[in-house]
């Protein structure tokens, strides 16, 4: 189960940073961001990801840009609060599993440790109801024995490096994020200010 979950994990983590890539290269392009958002909408399914901050983030900001009267900072105060919300969903789904990961890491080899004084335990036994005893008697019981701390350890050591990993990556990912989120703010900050501003004027 925790191989299956190691893949699965890295899958989604992967797919997670191509993603932000790709969408990064048509951000930066100079695409206008009504027309990405759209796009974006357009398609089936929920946008996850990157792609989730900024749709949480622009459609807050066009909701809160309708109201003529608020002021920049409370237009950018929701948007904020928007895109802090949808990074912290995003973060617990790449996080999602790794708990599980960290759990068989530190307890299998204890398991297997159990499994294994169990099984010399009985061998020792079965031993002991015998006259003559042979090596050759007790090596079998011993091996079987001995296959249970190996087991254990076949689960935990590709738990702790994967989780170590997976970590990692899931840190730098959202550290990503973060960086997106506070530029994107500071360009739909200039947006609102500009509009504002705008307003004001044809107001005088």
């Amino acid at each position: 189960m925790s191989w299956a979950i190691i893949f699965q994990r890295k899958k989604a983590i992967s797919d997670a940073l191509s993603n932000a890539k790709k969408f990064e290269q048509k951000f930066w392009s100079g695409i206008d961001l009504s027309k990405l958002y759209s796009e974006i909408s357009s398609r089936s399914g929920q946008s996850k990801g990157i792609e989730a901050l900024f749709t949480a983030g622009f459609k807050e900001f066009a909701r809160h840009k309708k109201n003529t009267f608020q002021s920049a900072g409370i237009v950018m105060e929701g948007t904020h609060r928007s895109m802090r919300v949808a990074l912290s969903r995003e973060v617990e789904k790449l996080e999602s599993s790794l708990s599980f990961l960290a759990t068989v890491g530190s307890i299998s080899p204890y398991i297997g440790l159990f499994g294994t004084v169990w099984g010399i335990m009985n061998a020792f036994i079965a031993l002991g109801e015998v006259k003559q005893a042979t090596l050759q008697m007790v090596a079998p019981g011993i091996a079987e024995a001995l296959i249970a701390t190996a087991m254990g350890l076949f689960a935990a050591i590709p738990a702790v490096i994967a989780y170590n990993r997976f970590a990692n990556k899931v840190e730098k990912l959202e550290t990503h994020y973060i960086n997106f989120m506070e530029e994107f703010a500071n360009i739909l900050h200039r947006q609102a200010a500009t509009q504002i501003e705008a307003q004001a004027n044809v107001s005088a």
